[in-house]
């Protein structure tokens, strides 16, 4: 008798539990007052849509999609998340709603694109947690394959969070500004020069900029090495050869 009985809790303990009400993602979830609620989130909600899921106090926030699973599944919701995401980011307004199963966003699409996790002002350097994998309809004619090539660049431009990166979107980071005192370096099979000298022009790392020797006032061409310096002769030949570029990280 004990052993019929502990088959059948057993039994019962292992049957799967009955689904709820099948919902799915908005792929364009944003909400309106600050407060992500399963209606911002799931079409398909019903009466569980007012339920609160978590706060936004920024342009957006981001959630983990296991515990949004978690939160629809005790409101009696079923969401299988089939996709795999494991982030959610919800946006205020109309802004799109990013999803990922790489461990950042991503829209439903087919294709895997680098966005901007957070929205960049002109200039900013671009840092490694600035960027995430997604999942889009489409990607950017230029978009990067690899985000060392977006690492450590400057935003030519105001940058909005969740857009796709573009090459254009960026510029290597300006090491030289116009009108700064530089020292110019010469160097050549065992032979060093240096000389101070005022920059005509801003410049990256690599690009070449018109610089004027403090002491004979002659204007020359340099090619910009690094904060505050540049080469001439040989060298500045290498430098843009070489195409580096000067990475802030």
């Amino acid at each position: 008798m004990k052993r019929a009985l502990l088959a059948a809790v057993l039994t019962f303990c292992a049957a799967p539990a009955l689904a709820g009400q099948a919902v799915t993602l908005r792929p364009d979830a944003t909400d309106a007052d600050g407060v992500v609620t399963l209606g911002d989130l799931f079409d398909g909600a019903g009466a569980a849509a007012g339920t609160p899921v978590a706060a936004r106090s920024g342009r957006m926030v981001v959630l983990d999609a296991r515990a949004v699973q978690a939160a629809a599944r005790r409101a009696g919701l079923d969401w299988a998340n089939a996709e795999g995401l494991s982030r959610i980011v919800v946006q205020s307004g109309a802004a799109s709603a990013l999803a990922s199963g790489t461990g950042a966003s991503a829209v439903r699409g087919n294709v895997e694109v680098l966005s901007y996790a957070r929205s960049l002002s002109a200039g900013e350097v671009v840092q490694p947690q600035d960027l995430v994998w997604t999942r889009a309809a489409a990607a950017p004619a230029d978009a990067p394959n690899d985000a060392e090539q977006v690492i450590g660049m400057a935003a030519r431009r105001p940058l909005r969070a969740g857009a796709a990166v573009s090459a254009r979107d960026v510029s290597a980071p300006q090491v030289i500004k116009a009108g700064e005192m530089i020292s110019v370096v010469y160097e050549n099979e065992g032979i060093s020069l240096s000389l101070q000298a005022k920059a005509m022009a801003a410049a990256a790392v690599g690009e070449t900029f018109a610089v004027q020797n403090t002491a004979s006032k002659k204007v020359l061409q340099a090619v910009a090495s690094g904060p505050g310096q540049a080469v001439v002769g040989p060298a500045a030949d290498r430098l843009k050869a070489s195409a580096t570029r000067y990475a802030l990280r």
